[in-house]
């Protein structure tokens, strides 16, 4: 990609320039940090939308507990692929096994860094919450190290991984006309789309939904499972995934566009976090986790940070 994106004053090659030079360098400090690297989350909680039938892709999933109600409907379907014991102990056992190995959650966590998430919790109870996380007390939630849970390839595919994004568009009214859902990418093409037949606040919030998809789907691509050689996989970049998902001819010139869209939603997030800036460089606020020359390491780090996206 290159030149200027649309609906802004802002070319590629310099975006690229200051996130290489500037920003990435910094977020992955800042990543590593306690503060930013543990992350409390309820992975039990049911879906809210719809009856969960996921291609078993969380770490507790094996083919045994999965009742013929769970099993994603595009495997039920069809003949070939009918749930059976014939099929259940043949290639559905491969596939969820395979999911179940790449959707791990990697719940390791010593020993002092609970005791330490007892203490910042307590700090956290006697300050006023910036962002109020929604299931962060249930009894279920745990904290994960984001660290060892890199966002990358999960097995999660097929018709309830489209469904999600399905929803995700079709739910979204501010959306092309023309643009063809939904998002299996076995279905026929009607055509490219038509953004600039809506107007800028529509066709932005369009661009930046599809820049989500295109993230998460670019790290996905970047960090595939090649090859798993006795119990160790190798992970890196699939160029003919990514190619597959952004390459102009595969996608009938959608993926280059996909791709701008990526590039126009890093620059919004970047106006919201020098827009935030006020907020974290006042006295009072710390990213506290006990440990103070770590915690102020943290924050001169974070605000290194929002003085670049000024």
């Amino acid at each position: 990609l290159t030149g200027v994106l649309d609906d802004c004053l802002c070319d590629i090659e310099s975006i690229d320039d200051f996130n290489t030079f500037k920003i990435f360098p910094k977020i992955q400090k800042l990543q590593e940090r306690d503060y930013f690297r543990y992350y409390k989350v309820n992975l039990k909680r049911p879906c809210p939308f719809w009856a969960d039938d996921g291609h078993c892709s969380i770490k507790d999933c094996h083919v045994e507990p999965c009742p013929e109600s769970k099993i994603p409907v595009g495997i039920k379907a069809g003949s070939s692929n009918k749930y059976s014991k014939v099929a259940n102990h043949s290639k559905e056992l491969e596939d969820c096994e395979q999911a179940n190995k790449l959707g791990a959650v990697n719940s390791t966590l010593s020993n002092q860094s609970k005791e330490a998430f007892i203490d910042w919790a307590r700090y956290d109870d006697s300050q006023d919450h910036f962002c109020e996380l929604d299931d962060e007390r249930s009894p279920d939630a745990q904290y994960v190290d984001l660290l060892l849970n890199p966002e990358r390839y999960t097995g999660y595919k097929g018709p309830s991984a489209w469904r999600v994004w399905n929803s995700i568009y079709e739910e979204n009214c501010f959306k092309p006309r023309s643009v063809y859902r939904p998002l299996n990418p076995l279905a026929p093409s009607r055509g490219g789309s038509c953004l600039f037949c809506l107007c800028l606040e529509k066709r932005v919030f369009y661009k930046l939904i599809s820049g989500l998809h295109a993230s998460i789907n670019l790290h996905l691509c970047a960090n595939y499972l090649l090859e798993e050689t006795w119990g160790k996989p190798r992970w890196g970049p699939n160029v003919k995934e990514f190619t597959h998902r952004f390459g102009p001819v595969e996608t009938k010139g959608e993926g280059p566009r996909r791709l701008k869209n990526l590039y126009f939603l890093y620059l919004i997030e970047l106006r919201a976090l020098s827009k935030v800036a006020p907020y974290f460089e006042r006295s009072v606020v710390d990213l506290y986790t006990g440990n103070g020359h770590e915690d102020a390491e943290s924050k001169a780090l974070l605000l290194d940070i929002f003085r670049d996206t000024k």
